[in-house]
């Protein structure tokens, strides 16, 4: 294979050992988590290998029902990012279709004309089934191309990292050789003018309409609407707007200082390499921030993506360290003055503003201050029966109500509320060694009365738009 030099070896994988077939109608890329058409070196090494075949490229994504955990709110943002996908790829020359069924089933339905198939790569463990699945069926090569994070998981590491200072200086190592701009290759041969089945994602209020999912969680578009534009606009604003004051203020829940790019990661429809890119090119006086910010994409990201790669109990209790789950043990019998089932917790019904107003910004808006975040889920641990019971109810309303659940951040966020990534503390009820945040520390350390007030705007503006 020839390769374009900005897509670096380590992120090409080949998934089986299968010849390109040459008597074949297009080089197909099997989109499912880089849901973007810029900044994608999957896409980008599917253009370079079809123009060498003297083919075009089509782009396939399937459409389950039954994607895990997934309700309205995650179908309607994601819908409203392919739409805009779509557009982008027929402007290069490139058609896609989306396809209702298993993703797997679809790509190797579209596979059986295709010269070889291009997937991108997903580090969960239902995701690693379905790229294994194509690999194992499909009738001609199937190539793997690593896009989600800037530096690829094998360079960094081959194991489980304990912290974020140990796979810190591993990242930083390699970070010089793969931060680096990605530009589009001009498309020979269009595709355009397939004819190919697909849904229609003009009408995406259709598409839901026919689809058996979860509608009990509603969408969310009038705080946060899908797609690459939108989400490169935040975030221009937030580095002309907001970036001086983020090394500062992101961990002042009551101001608005950060980027708000979690769900457009989640869902693939913008770039990790592009945002670092953005950084980085932004004014010198802004380095500390800029560090500050870089810190949580790179180094924090990467390191669950390493926890979910490695740790295949990434959701469940057992993924917790020894320490962790031992001290939890000796402590599961003291005294909790308050517990709270998991519907008083989800309809925000407990003695603590603060806590239930992080509650009403997960449920109202799809997403909630990082800060308040960990605030969030150490309460929950303190009020529940068991620590077992707290992990599985912080992971199921984490997943419930977040646009940017289900992914690695996700697991690895909930996981380090319980210890994973962290050190022992000094020891106290119900937490043992675990972390502990209290009430009275979001009194010292930010205005958390301000950041209740700001929640209240966010409920009334959903309920005049239901």
């Amino acid at each position: 294979m020839i390769q374009y030099p900005n897509i670096q070896d380590a992120r090409i994988q080949p998934l089986n050992d299968f010849d390109v077939r040459f008597d074949a109608d297009y080089v197909l890329y099997w989109m499912q988590q880089a849901q973007r058409a810029e900044y994608n070196h999957a896409l980008e090494f599917a253009v370079q290998q079809a123009n060498d075949l003297g083919l075009g490229v089509v782009v396939v994504l399937g459409l389950t029902d039954d994607y895990p955990e997934a309700n309205l709110r995650h179908y309607t943002f994601l819908l409203e990012g392919l739409t805009e996908t779509r557009t982008l790829l027929a402007k290069r020359g490139i058609k896609m279709a989306v396809r209702r069924g298993s993703p797997p089933d679809v790509a190797l339905e579209l596979g059986q004309n295709a010269a070889m198939i291009v997937c991108d790569c997903g580090y969960l463990k239902h995701q690693r089934i379905w790229r294994d699945q194509v690999a194992r069926k499909a009738d001609c090569r199937v190539v793997q191309v690593e896009s989600d994070v800037i530096v690829p998981l094998a360079v960094v590491s081959k194991k489980a990292e304990y912290a974020a200072r140990t796979i810190r200086p591993k990242i930083q190592k390699h970070l010089d050789d793969y931060l680096i701009e990605l530009k589009p290759i001009k498309v020979q041969n269009s595709t355009v003018n397939i004819s190919l089945d697909g849904l229609d994602l003009k009408r995406p209020a259709d598409i839901l309409a026919g689809m058996q999912i979860d509608r009990k969680v509603i969408a969310v578009s009038q705080f946060y609407t899908g797609g690459t534009s939108r989400a490169k606009k935040l975030f221009d604003d937030f580095i002309r707007s907001r970036l001086t004051r983020y090394q500062r203020n992101h961990n002042q829940p009551q101001t608005d200082d950060i980027s708000h790019m979690s769900m457009y990661l989640h869902f693939g429809q913008i770039s990790p390499l592009y945002l670092a890119l953005q950084i980085k090119k932004a004014d010198r006086p802004m380095e500390p921030a800029k560090d500050a910010f870089l810190e949580e994409l790179i180094v924090r990201r990467e390191l669950a993506a390493n926890f979910v790669y490695y740790n295949t109990q990434y959701d469940s209790y057992q993924c917790l360290p020894d320490w962790a789950r031992r001290t939890l043990s000796e402590h599961r019998k003291d005294r909790r003055t308050y517990t709270y089932s998991r519907r008083k917790l989800e309809n925000a019904k407990t003695h603590d503003p603060y806590w239930n107003a992080a509650m009403e910004e997960m449920k109202y808006t799809g997403f909630m201050h990082n800060y308040m975040r960990m605030y969030w889920g150490k309460k929950i641990l303190e009020w529940s029966s068991s620590p077992e019971a707290a992990f599985r109810t912080t992971l199921e309303i984490n997943n419930k109500y977040f646009l940017d659940g289900r992914d690695s951040n996700s697991y690895a966020g909930v996981a380090w509320i319980y210890g994973m990534h962290d050190r022992a503390w000094p020891e106290r009820a119900i937490y043992g060694k675990i972390r502990c945040m209290m009430a009275s520390g979001l009194e010292r350390k930010c205005d958390i009365q301000g950041y209740v007030d700001k929640v209240k705007t966010y409920v009334r503006k959903a309920e005049y738009t239901m």
